[in-house]
């Protein structure tokens, strides 16, 4: 995918997403919490996670969920801003016209989705602390994702 946006440590015009949905009877904000705080703490050993309210065009309500890195490092610092937060990905309650769309009664099902750059998640899982490195083609960063044969 391409964004017009502005490169720097955290952020990259290019990016490849990873998706999830989930629909079924029943489907509430709080099982899409819960689904997401389960993934951060599997993922990253967050115990903290935030959602923030935003907009996404095929979700209602949509928000930004950020994991709680702290301050405590340099590392850390730099690559939340000195908030101690970091955006991980967008989610949200699958609006009803998505459903009807897709020939689902929005009477009977609901749904959740969320969307997450997998680059974001490298930076955290092997601690990049700058997000240019994975595009760039350097020889001697990209050694260490080498398997041993």
């Amino acid at each position: 995918m391409y964004r017009n946006e502005t490169i720097s440590t955290r952020s990259h015009a290019q990016f490849h997403q990873v998706e999830g949905l989930y629909v079924d009877e029943g489907v509430s904000f709080a099982d899409l919490k819960q689904t997401l705080l389960y993934f951060a703490q599997e993922m990253f050993g967050a115990t903290k996670i935030r959602l923030r309210p935003s907009f996404f065009p095929f979700t209602e309500p949509s928000a930004e969920m950020d994991i709680w890195l702290g301050t405590d490092t340099e590392k850390n610092y730099r690559l939340t801003k000195g908030t101690g937060w970091l955006e991980i990905l967008g989610c949200g309650m699958v609006d009803p016209q998505v459903l009807t769309n897709c020939g689902i009664n929005p009477e009977e099902y609901s749904g959740f989705a969320f969307g997450m750059g997998i680059e974001r998640q490298a930076l955290r899982l092997y601690e990049i602390g700058d997000i240019r490195l994975l595009f760039e083609n350097d020889v001697r960063f990209l050694r260490q994702f080498t398997a041993a044969l």
